[in-house]
């Protein structure tokens, strides 16, 4: 497996101390499996209400879609106090970094998803909606078609200011400058446009962290605009359940985290991501 951390170089008025980077985990090609067609790459996006980076969302992640064939990343990016748009530029130049080595680790350039959990499917899904957002450019140059993912996989996604947000994830990314007005800004389901990737999103119907409606208001805004979508909802299940096994729920304390009934969802989620 090719193992390799790029340090990302943009840097907007919200920035902080923190070095972005985007750490990769991209399986060899094996002499005696000559691969025909280019792979699907993945930009995983850790979950942490914009604070922190869940390790549990990472690398497990990661490794689970890179199992699958898939070209993986993490991505770590800036939380509090950086603020907006710094993740999502960030966000955007790993789209590009990722797209720009396609033909070195052999990916399909049309074939780059961003995964992300809680937050971070805020800012997976932030990315592939707020693409064109004229303060990416500004930060990155180039053209917005470069940022654009070609598909989201939103977990339990942070996707709604107003009646269903979750307290806090989008008033950390503001920090100090939090309005409404801003806040309506990155509140998804309002932006939702036909040139939106597909997306698939999963959640539990009983999470109390992160209303389910955050992603029955995504899928609804992507149906309105007759945008491929495919949504999984499961009954029971806190809120941050990861793989939901016991590879990130290892520990005692986490034992309440490993739900079965939902570990479905990355075979669903490798499945979709391979149809785009």
């Amino acid at each position: 497996m090719i193992t390799q951390t790029f340090s990302l170089k943009v840097r907007t008025a919200g920035a902080s101390d923190f070095a972005p980077s985007i750490s990769c985990y991209i399986p060899e090609i094996l002499s005696s499996a000559k691969r025909e067609e280019p792979r699907k790459a993945v930009i995983v996006c850790p979950g942490g209400a914009y604070v922190m980076r869940s390790d549990r969302e990472g690398e497990p992640i990661a490794l689970a879609f890179a199992a699958a064939g898939m070209a993986a990343f993490v991505l770590n990016y800036s939380v509090v106090p950086a603020t907006y748009p710094q993740a999502l530029c960030e966000a955007a130049e790993a789209v590009a970094l990722v797209r720009s080595h396609a033909e070195e680790w052999q990916i399909d350039p049309k074939g780059i998803l961003v995964c992300g959990f809680s937050a971070g499917g805020h800012l997976a899904g932030s990315i592939g909606t707020l693409w064109d957002r004229p303060e990416i450019t500004e930060a990155l140059g180039g053209k917005s078609e470069d940022y654009r993912p070609d598909g989201m996989i939103l977990s339990y996604p942070v996707i709604s200011w107003g009646e269903y947000a979750d307290g806090d994830s989008i008033q950390n990314l503001f920090g100090e400058a939090f309005s409404e007005e801003r806040a309506e800004r990155v509140s998804l389901e309002k932006w939702v446009t036909e040139k939106t990737p597909p997306a698939f999103l999963w959640h539990t119907a009983s999470d109390e962290a992160v209303p389910v409606q955050n992603s029955l208001l995504y899928a609804m805004a992507m149906a309105k605009c007759g945008n491929r979508v495919e949504l999984h909802i499961y009954p029971d299940g806190p809120h941050g359940l990861a793989l939901s096994n016991e590879i990130t729920a290892n520990r005692t304390e986490l034992s309440g985290f490993i739900h079965p009934e939902c570990t479905g969802w990355i075979n669903e989620a490798i499945r979709f991501a391979k149809t785009l």
